[in-house]
């Protein structure tokens, strides 16, 4: 992308030549995705099966899906909370329990937090259920925090680094973000036919984009994308970089070789992988 086209998606979403549909499909274009979403429901369950002291189904609100999951762990340092993508508007917590299963590993509890999806919930309500979510498991868990999220999650949660988000006490404890292929700057959202399930106006798409906000003072956070990702996620996690660490804030961006935005998660399983080493470094 020029640094022309870039600036008039960036400032008014002018330029009508990309086809925005496509720029945010991912499965057309990862051989085998359709038969993913049988899956990682599978891989979840069997994972939920091996972990008897999970507590499933706790209550942050009164909402339907405003729950988590939780997979505790033996004296645990602290708490990773995963938010799950899908476009705002699809999947669930239950189909994500493996990717709790390297922090755990690591001795680490895993809170998988869910949210009322879209057209039920705007993109900003979901933002307060996801801040409700990680404030309900700051009081009733000690320690440091950790947040990740992908795609629509890594939304999420980098929007818990933005000033009047979280109350300074709860912002405080979380030592470490990574946005896991993380859809940053919404503004093109609104060109995009999913726009008839989220509903995001021009204001609510800038007023909700991290990547166009400020990042609270002391934000450390990583921008994790796969390096054979589509386009529009690789300038996105470039974009918030840039801006973010201009803006003064502890960040990095990582280009998984070989990885694309289904694969790049599945690092989160295995306790010695890179990904988990960022998510649970101080650094």
């Amino acid at each position: 992308m020029t640094d022309a086209l870039h600036d008039a998606v960036t400032d008014d979403h002018s330029d009508s030549l990309i086809d925005w549909t496509d720029a945010f499909e991912n499965g057309a274009y990862i051989p085998g995705a359709a038969g993913l979403r049988d899956e990682w429901p599978k891989r979840a369950a069997a994972f939920r099966a091996s972990q008897p002291e999970a507590k499933l189904g706790v209550t942050y609100g009164e909402g339907a899906r405003q729950t988590y999951d939780l997979f505790p762990a033996a004296q645990s340092p602290g708490t990773v909370i995963f938010v799950h993508g899908g476009y705002w508007h699809q999947t669930d917590i239950s189909w994500w329990s493996h990717l709790a299963s390297g922090a755990k590993a690591r001795g680490w509890s895993v809170a998988l937090a869910g949210y009322t999806l879209a057209p039920q919930a705007t993109i900003p309500t979901i933002t307060g259920e996801i801040a409700a979510a990680v404030t309900a498991i700051a009081e009733r868990h000690p320690g440091p925090l950790r947040l990740a999220g992908h795609s629509a999650g890594g939304h999420l949660v980098s929007r818990m680094l933005c000033p009047g988000i979280l109350s300074e006490a709860v912002a405080a404890r979380i030592a470490q973000v990574v946005s896991i292929s993380g859809v940053h700057h919404l503004v093109p959202l609104t060109k995009a036919a999913m726009n008839t399930t989220l509903g995001l106006t021009a204001d609510t798409a800038r007023a909700e984009s991290p990547a166009l906000l400020p990042p609270r003072v002391g934000a450390r956070a990583t921008f994790w994308v796969g390096a054979g990702e589509r386009p529009e996620f690789l300038r996105q996690t470039r974009m918030i970089t840039e801006r973010w660490a201009e803006a003064g804030a502890a960040v990095r961006d990582v280009y998984a070789p070989g990885e694309n935005h289904f694969s790049v998660i599945d690092a989160l399983s295995d306790p010695e992988s890179p990904l988990i080493s960022a998510l649970l470094s101080d650094q």
